[in-house]
């Protein structure tokens, strides 16, 4: 069988300044007001916001049963007193609010009264108009409190001030006037209690669903969100052991008291976190034994398999700390970066950060080399590309020059020297003996033209004395 739903909604849901009107809470429409009283007075400039599911598009606006306005936007300021209602196709009608203009109006603070609070009603007159000698009734009964004022103060608020009140008072005149009566709930207060907030995974907590004043509370059950988490094995309190990280959330309790107005209540939501230390830090990439070369650029990142946020990363080097952050990233490294790299996660847990857990990585062994003679030629081949372009020019244009200058060579020489004579043949030497005006003779090579071969034979063609050669010099 199905608890039923407390009759007031979360304290967490009645917002300074908002007033929700419906027991039901946020998943029905309701009329927020501003300035946050009711009822609300015309000479306040009211603005009414509809609440609810569904988009402001579609919402339609009621005043005294009748449609008024065009559909659309979800709040409008009131310049005409009436009875307002407002509807969301996703949630449905709100409840009413009445704006008054009365002469003399008594205004509660719209919002849920709940057990052990204090509340002012105040009575005031039309146009802020000065009110004198105001009574205060509860159920028509007179109370006590100040006769001349104007305001009425009750506290610590308890189920039995639920009923309708209204106020007398002379308003500007020595005419007596009443207000129409307003009616205020009071509501059953239930807390939730934490045995403890500073909450690691593996540790036990206690919720105590408590009314206030020890006022008995009975049929209590626990809510982890809209989920209900076990029945209480001892009255009002459940226990939830060992934690684990998914034990976090808003946790809330109901209960039935011994109260006609309202029979059940709930406690307003309190946040329960399970911290998780820090563990299994990695650096990656992975192996944990890195060999580079110099001018390389090298990243590693840190992280953890798990740990509640936040958490610090811290990075050492040779035992030193060099860096912070989840990522190290080391550029254009030399061999001064070799050695072993280690990363540190840290995690500052509860409220004031007193427990501290830290995680330590594997060390990972860097090894920097230098750089490969390829690698040196790959990376100087940009810088050096135009000398090498020049001189293979130079040693092709050199090639090329030379070639040309020997073809150009063998044409001018003269055809290859006869071959030696066979042995008793008489060698003769081309010998020219030239006598110029003042100049000594001088022998010439077989090139100048002057002289031929043919000249030094005889006139038969038979080879001549030595001294015929001789003779023959002018």
């Amino acid at each position: 069988m199905p608890w039923p739903h407390p009759a007031v909604p979360s304290p967490a849901l009645a917002l300074p300044g908002w007033c929700p009107l419906s027991p039901a809470g946020a998943r029905t429409t309701q009329l927020l007001m501003e300035p946050p009283w009711r009822p609300p007075v015309l000479w306040d400039q009211v603005t009414l916001t509809c609440q609810g599911s569904g988009t402001a598009g579609d919402i339609t606006w009621y005043k005294d049963g009748q449609r008024w306005g065009q559909k659309g936007g979800d709040h409008v300021t009131v310049t005409e007193s009436g009875t307002y209602t407002c509807d969301r196709p996703g949630s449905g009608h709100s409840p009413p609010v009445t704006v008054s203009n009365d002469y003399l109006v008594l205004q509660v603070p719209a919002r849920a009264q709940l057990e052990g609070d204090t509340v002012t009603l105040r009575c005031r007159g039309w146009q802020n108009r000065t009110v004198t000698r105001v009574s205060f009734y509860r159920e028509r009964e007179k109370l006590r409190g100040l006769r001349d004022g104007t305001e009425l103060s009750l506290s610590p608020l308890q189920l039995s001030h639920s009923g309708n009140y209204s106020c007398k008072g002379l308003v500007g005149s020595w005419v007596l006037h009443e207000s129409a009566p307003v009616t205020m709930t009071v509501y059953a207060r239930l807390e939730l209690q934490v045995s403890a907030r500073e909450l690691l995974e593996g540790d036990t907590v206690t919720l105590r669903c408590l009314r206030w004043q020890n006022n008995p509370v009975t049929g209590v059950r626990f809510y982890h969100g809209d989920k209900e988490v076990g029945r209480p094995l001892n009255g009002a309190e459940l226990s939830l052991s060992p934690l684990q990280q998914k034990h976090s959330g808003r946790y809330s309790c109901l209960g039935r008291v011994d109260s006609g107005v309202s029979p059940w209540a709930k406690s307003a939501p309190v946040t329960v976190t399970v911290h998780v230390p820090v563990a299994n830090a990695t650096i990656i990439p992975g192996p944990l034994t890195h060999q580079v070369h110099a001018g390389d650029n090298v990243t590693l990142r840190c992280s953890v398999q798990v740990g509640s946020a936040p958490v610090t990363f811290t990075w050492l080097h040779n035992g030193q700390e060099v860096a912070q952050g989840p990522l190290l990233e080391l550029r254009d490294i030399d061999v001064g970066h070799s050695g072993t790299y280690q990363c540190v996660a840290t995690n500052q847990l509860g409220q004031d950060g007193h427990r501290v857990f830290r995680a330590f990585s594997p060390e990972l062994a860097l090894e920097v080399t230098p750089g490969s003679p390829w690698v040196t030629v790959a990376v100087g081949v940009g810088g050096a590309l135009l000398f090498l372009l020049l001189l293979v020019g130079v040693i092709v244009a050199w090639h090329w020059w030379h070639h040309l200058a020997s073809r150009k060579n063998q044409e001018r020489d003269p055809p290859d020297p006869p071959d030696p004579p066979e042995e008793g043949q008489v060698l003769y030497t081309h010998v020219v003996v030239t006598k110029r005006a003042g100049v000594s003779p001088r022998a010439t090579t077989l090139q100048d033209p002057q002289v031929t071969y043919a000249e030094l034979q005889g006139h038969q063609g038979l080879p001549r004395e030595p001294g015929d050669i001789y003779g023959n010099v002018l």
